[in-house]
């Protein structure tokens, strides 16, 4: 009948329009709740970046920090690179590190095994492929009672390369231990996640072999000379082609500046001891020793002071590989 139809039309639109009003609901509901947690990730994503950037403020002008420093960085985000050598002898290491070596973002052969790659693309796969990343601080660690300085070198390499955040822990290994990091197997741990970090080159921490030689009778310029004495007075125990100093190179053997333990002396020693030794802030810095890797340790130490540093990556390696008349070196026989 039309009026029972009708009735039954009626019936049926109000059906449809209360079931279309509750998916409706349902799709506010879910919005609003989409919109809710949207918000709390992002606002707890902004809290968490705040804190690490309220964390890393400094970092741009301090190079070295503390193992209680580090961990907090750590725990916040932080690579961390085990830079210790012979490697293969460590079966345990600091949880989450990743190992690095110096010599993987060098160039191979003598007399450049001190220089990093030429290669930017090169060197960002590599960095990427240990966890760099570019807003994330970037903590560096060794046994400094054993070890040569990489960690300052993997240090010194990364500001190099545009790397504003990276920093060596004051102590190494047993600093870190000490406060509390935790330790795992190394047959354990898994790959770090790919970084995004993108090389780009900054000048102000590196001076090259023909640069420095222009400079060498500059007064303003300080070159010191990080090896051992024995080194430094001719001896030519790690593949240099020839033996000595370049002229008018201070010495300072780069751990003279660490204690028994393998930490930092105060800064009021060290400061002492530079100016002991004629190295002040006043003056533009330049470090040296076969491989650039004590020098770039020094290097990051005296930047970290406020000074004007430079290390010469070429170094020994590359100096003593040029004509002598051309690139000089003094020694106990020749010098006056």
């Amino acid at each position: 009948m039309p009026g029972q139809e009708k009735g039954e039309k009626l019936l049926l639109n109000h059906s449809l329009i209360t079931i279309l009003g509750w998916i409706g609901l349902s799709f506010f509901g879910v919005g609003v709740i989409f919109v809710y947690l949207w918000f709390e990730t992002t606002a707890l994503d902004s809290s968490s970046q705040s804190q690490f950037t309220q964390a890393t403020l400094n970092l741009e002008h301090q190079w070295i920090v503390s193992g209680e420093h580090a961990k907090s960085l750590v725990e916040q985000g932080a690579t961390l690179l085990d830079a210790r050598s012979l490697q293969i002898l460590h079966l345990e290491r600091l949880q989450n590190a990743t190992f690095v070596s110096w010599q993987d973002f060098s160039l191979p052969n003598p007399p450049n095994r001190g220089k990093l790659l030429t290669d930017d693309r090169v060197l960002t796969q590599k960095l990427q492929a240990i966890g760099i990343f570019q807003d994330r601080p970037v903590i560096v660690y060794i046994d400094p009672k054993t070890g040569w300085g990489e960690e300052g070198r993997i240090v010194w390499m990364l500001r190099s390369l545009g790397h504003s955040q990276a920093v060596w822990v004051d102590g190494g290994y047993g600093a870190l231990i000490k406060a509390g990091v935790a330790v795992e197997n190394r047959l354990q741990s898994t790959q770090p996640s790919p970084g995004d970090f993108q090389v780009q080159r900054r000048q102000n921490w590196e001076i090259n072999r023909e640069q420095l030689k222009h400079r060498l009778n500059d007064n303003n310029l300080v070159i010191v000379d990080s090896r051992e004495p024995r080194e430094y007075q001719g001896k030519t125990p790690y593949g240099e082609q020839r033996g000595g100093h370049i002229p008018g190179a201070i010495h300072l053997y780069y751990k003279e500046l660490l204690d028994e333990n393998g930490m930092l002396f105060s800064r009021e020693f060290i400061l002492e001891k530079l100016a002991e030794k004629g190295i002040t802030p006043d003056k533009e810095i330049v470090s040296y020793c076969t491989g650039g890797i004590r020098s770039a340790w020094l290097t990051s130490v005296l930047v970290d002071l406020g000074f004007s540093a430079q290390n010469y990556p070429g170094s020994m390696w590359e100096w003593s590989a040029y004509p002598a008349e051309d690139y000089p070196l003094l020694n106990s026989k020749n010098q006056s």
